[in-house]
């Protein structure tokens, strides 16, 4: 097996070796092994749909959409959910191996599909990142899921089917902690203030990693994001949601600054950057200047060639991502940022 560690991998070899011709056109049904339909409406539906908060006793539904994992993963998610009251449902296919994917694109799929159908499950957990959520997002119903809300969490990969469901499902997902991440303190407690309590909390950053403004000032709008890599490879999908006064999140790791500095003028150069109110440059965890003595920006440099000019309050820095304290950031909920004190505020809950 093809181990990747929590959702860290080498991004560069995936996506070379993958190519991206998937994401811009939906394949027949022969090419994608597709056995579930694709119900996908032509729009965003106008009302955001938020899910109902959990609770102890509640059931969560385990699924694996992107890369492998082994029983001992499957465990230890179990053992971090017991101790939040929660049970656990498992995906009929969360085992599965095909290669570098988690079982054929058409069963991680029908695992997503069984347990919105499912009303015993009152949410659905990833288990990690990798490579694989991009395969499958035509074989999805995102009308069943919209009849059906439930919080759905992850990040990495995962960043590709959290914003596909709210793009086509107009339902509130949430990019936080995967099964297998580090259940410390300060993820679980924003996890349960914001999933449990169902409050409109104020994140604030760990004392021990510190924001910088990339441009000063205040910004509200509704928070979108994800991995950058993975975000930018959906650009030219139908499978992204309208950028107009949003909050873009993004986070990376493992990444050369000029690869950085490539995906984000590829968002610049497609109009993205252009229509929003506000942007979080979250954590680069491990993103080097490049190899041997080769000339380098730095990133501060490209995030002000880029970002600054918008024009937007905007930050470095935020507890986002590869890193182990982590927010759980709700994709779709109006927020308000600060960029010269690094936090986000909720203006409202993002479940019922």
């Amino acid at each position: 097996m093809f181990k990747l560690s929590q959702g860290i991998y080498n991004r560069r070899q995936f996506f070379h070796f993958l190519g991206l011709s998937l994401l811009a056109t939906k394949l027949p049904a022969a090419a994608t092994d597709q056995s579930l339909p694709d119900t996908m409406p032509d729009n965003m539906p106008d009302h955001i749909l938020k899910p109902p908060k959990l609770k102890v006793g509640d059931t969560v539904g385990l699924i694996n959409p992107a890369s492998p994992v082994d029983l001992e993963d499957v465990e230890y998610t179990e053992k971090a959910l017991a101790k939040l009251g929660l049970k656990v449902k498992r995906g009929a296919h969360i085992l599965d191996e095909y290669g570098y994917l988690a079982g054929k694109d058409r069963d991680r799929a029908a695992d997503i599909q069984a347990m919105f159908a499912d009303d015993s499950v009152k949410a659905l957990l990833t288990l990690r990142g990798g490579w694989g959520c991009h395969r499958i997002l035509p074989l999805l119903d995102y009308n069943l899921i919209r009849q059906n809300p439930k919080i759905i969490m992850g990040y990495s990969d995962i960043t590709s089917l959290l914003l596909a469901i709210y793009a086509r499902s107009g339902m509130v997902t949430f990019h936080g902690p995967v099964g297998t991440s580090e259940w410390n303190q300060f993820s679980l407690e924003y996890f349960q203030r914001i999933l449990f309590n169902g409050g409109a909390v104020k994140m604030v950053n760990p004392v021990r990693i510190s924001g910088e403004a990339i441009a000063p000032g205040k910004a509200t709008g509704r928070i979108v994001g994800g991995n950058l890599s993975v975000l930018t490879s959906m650009v030219g999908s139908p499978y992204l949601p309208d950028w107009n006064q949003t909050i873009l999140f993004v986070e990376e790791i493992g990444e050369d600054i000029y690869r950085i500095d490539r995906m984000l003028t590829q968002l610049k150069i497609a109009g993205i950057l252009d229509q929003i109110s506000g942007f979080i440059f979250a954590q680069c965890r491990n993103c080097t200047p490049g190899e041997d003595d080769d000339p380098s920006l730095t990133l501060p440099q490209v995030l002000s060639d880029i970002i600054k000019p918008l024009g937007i309050p905007a930050w470095y820095g935020s507890a986002i991502g590869h890193i182990p304290d982590k927010f759980t950031i709700p994709i779709g909920v109006p927020v308000e940022i600060d960029a010269n004190n690094a936090t986000i505020r909720m203006l409202e809950s993002a479940v019922i």
